[in-house]
């Protein structure tokens, strides 16, 4: 048996404040000594970075399309063994996205934690709690977290708006120290701020001050959820289909979209890991194959442009022939150049001909599959950016089960000696397919 607490913090939509609320639960928990597990619902890179910092743990995503269902059940029952307590920040609002937290929460009994921005309403809170917890037949539900309460005077008209006083879990007030800032992909990344740690115990101490944030382990027993053995199939990688195989990974400010997950399935299929920074290292690491991982190389450009040695390094590896995989953020550097936001450009890598220009607005969003020797990767697309060159597409990604693409899917490209540098936009989730995700990194 593998019981544990289990809570799913979600929201009416996105901005609401889940990520700042389970942040705040996992860093008042921890702080006390307790195991605590966090996951992510659905692709996302950011969250995961302050989700890991508040919870001292790494965080990896559930996702019933993505992940798959047999994944989901694996990693819960695995933290069940191992946790105290196991969060789960929904994605966008609760039920939407196919399949929606709501959906993953109703598939493992997870109970549901509504956070809902309140700072412009009163009795409407009621409702929106109302209409959360009763939307769909049979959803758990823990209750509800007011966020951004102006007084405790506000929080007691929301707190009698309810019509069920049980659910009220507390409220956290308006304070621009729990803030987590953002920039046009989401969350800033918590290095980047010197006082992230301070926003978490900030937004733990008022945590505590709530109904919720006083609950006792003994308390959080109603929500548990038993992870039953049963329901977990043994895990698909291809063993040793990446023994003796070196693969440089690259990881610093500019390339950062790296799920932990995905590191784990390369060391499960026998990969040894080495990372570097492009932005600060003069070569590449001794290594047999290269995964650039997505990120933001815009906000670098000038400083990846200026690092020629980097550059000299990364053209001979492809010259010898050997595998890269790049990824959005990745792909985007391999280009000649890259035009910013600010219009203006910098020569990148060189690898691939063409340009890449960022866009105002959002160019593509959504989860998709990839077709790939050894099978289909499933993973997600989500860029700002264009580019323009005249390599043609290998293959393209398709839309996931049960959608449609609005227009074409994501190009993947092949250059190099033999193909082997192969790049899209698209981001792999590389569990969903172990033997496609080896194929990446071998000279095949």
């Amino acid at each position: 048996m593998a019981r544990c607490p289990a809570i799913l913090i979600a929201a009416p939509a996105s901005g609401q404040g889940k990520t700042t609320a389970a942040c705040a639960l996992a860093r008042l928990h921890a702080r006390q000594g307790q195991r605590v597990r966090v996951f992510k619902c659905g692709p996302d890179f950011l969250d995961p970075y302050w989700l890991a910092l508040a919870s001292g743990g790494p965080v990896h995503q559930l996702d019933l399309w993505m992940t798959g269902e047999a994944d989901c059940a694996r990693r819960l029952h695995d933290a069940a063994l191992e946790a105290d307590l196991i969060l789960i920040e929904g994605v966008m609002g609760l039920f939407d996205g196919q399949p929606s937290a709501a959906d993953l929460a109703q598939r493992f009994g997870i109970s549901v934690l509504a956070v809902i921005d309140a700072g412009a309403m009163a009795g409407t809170f009621g409702a929106l709690a109302w209409g959360l917890q009763h939307y769909r037949e049979d959803l758990p539900f823990a209750g509800v977290l007011a966020n951004r309460v102006a007084s405790p005077g506000h929080a007691v008209m929301l707190q009698d708006g309810l019509r069920e006083p049980a659910q009220w879990l507390g409220a956290l007030m308006r304070n621009e120290a729990l803030t987590l800032p953002e920039r046009h992909l989401g969350l800033v990344m918590d290095h980047e701020l010197g006082d992230a740690m301070a926003r978490l115990d900030a937004a733990a101490d008022a945590l505590a001050e709530t109904k919720l944030g006083q609950m006792t382990l003994d308390e959080l027993q109603a929500w548990s959820v038993d992870f039953a053995a049963a329901d977990v199939p043994e895990p698909g990688f291809t063993a040793a289909a990446l023994r003796g195989v070196t693969i440089a990974v690259a990881r610093d400010a500019a390339f950062c979209f790296i799920y932990a997950a995905n590191l784990d399935c390369l060391q499960a299929m026998g990969a040894e890991l080495v990372y570097f920074s492009p932005l600060a290292d003069a070569a590449l690491p001794p290594c047999d194959a290269l995964w650039l991982p997505g990120g933001y190389p815009e906000l670098h450009a000038e400083a990846l442009a200026g690092n020629l040695p980097m550059k000299s390094s990364i053209a001979g590896h492809v010259q010898a022939g050997k595998p890269v995989w790049a990824e959005c953020g990745g792909m985007m550097a391999l280009f000649d150049q890259l035009t910013g936001a600010d219009g203006r450009t910098w020569p990148m890598w060189g690898v691939l001909p063409g340009a890449v220009t960022m866009q105002k607005r959002l160019a593509a969003l959504g989860p998709q599959q990839l077709e790939v020797a050894g099978g289909v990767l499933r993973g997600h697309t989500f860029h700002y950016s264009t580019c323009a060159t005249p390599l043609q597409p290998v293959t393209r990604t398709q839309a996931a089960s049960g959608r449609t693409l609005r227009g074409e899917g994501e190009a993947l490209y092949a250059s190099g000696p033999a193909g082997l540098v192969r790049a899209s936009y698209f981001h792999a989730w590389f569990a969903s397919c172990p033997p496609a995700a080896a194929r990446l990194f071998l000279r095949e």
